[in-house]
């Protein structure tokens, strides 16, 4: 076991939840997080965030979860929040098509701000209003296929897909993590290592490839 120094976790997790005002993030974030659902829920003013420890693999993560306020004029306070950020749970409103169409938007404001490798979920939420629906499955199916998203849709109201959807974003970003660090160890084992007596010659032409944290 890892030795740990006034914390009880052996990773730490920033996800961010973004999408319009309205389609349900803080209602996601307390399900997740504390497994209640209020229907009088109103709009987040700036940014909230709440955390949920959680075991994936044997190992324990501390999620901590960024609910960013929809709402227009939050969107230049609400961006220096994307940093640091390892996952994403962009969500829209299935009875809203205009929630769907502004996906894109987010998703470019998250490649903006965001490290580059950030794991990224869509969700359509509210999935018990079927009746209402707006936006049907297999287009945003399509969507996320073509930006290369995971997708699920979930309610907060019936806890439906809430735990997966996070679970999903968490054990990818596990895996890229865990990676890395083997990745890291094999060549720090490797012989031939600088300080070990080895010339290496680089070319002056040559590039080295730096990758930020959590590349897959």
């Amino acid at each position: 076991m890892a030795h740990r120094v006034d914390h009880d976790y052996d990773y730490l997790f920033k996800i961010v939840l973004i999408g319009d005002s309205g389609v349900g993030k803080s209602n996601i974030l307390s399900r997740f997080t504390r497994n209640e659902f209020c229907l009088e829920s109103k709009s987040t003013i700036g940014v909230e965030f709440a955390t949920r420890t959680l075991q994936i693999e044997g190992k324990t993560v501390k999620a901590q979860i960024w609910d960013t306020a929809g709402q227009e004029r939050y969107r230049a306070i609400t961006s220096a929040y994307y940093r640091g950020a390892v996952g994403a749970l962009m969500v829209y409103d299935i009875t809203k098509r205009q929630t769907f169409d502004n996906v894109q938007r987010w998703l470019r404001e998250l490649r903006d701000h965001a490290d580059s490798n950030i794991v990224i979920m869509m969700a359509g939420n509210k999935s018990d209003l079927k009746h209402l629906r707006a936006v049907q499955e297999e287009d945003a199916h399509v969507m996320a296929e073509k930006e290369g998203l995971s997708f699920l849709e979930t309610s907060a109201l019936e806890a439906l897909n809430i735990e997966k959807a996070f679970q999903t974003i968490l054990t990818e970003i596990y895996h890229i993590i865990s990676k890395k660090a083997l990745a890291a160890q094999e060549a720090a084992s490797m012989p031939g290592l600088p300080g070990q007596g080895t010339t290496i010659n680089v070319d002056a032409g040559a590039t080295l490839n730096k990758k930020n944290c959590c590349s897959t």
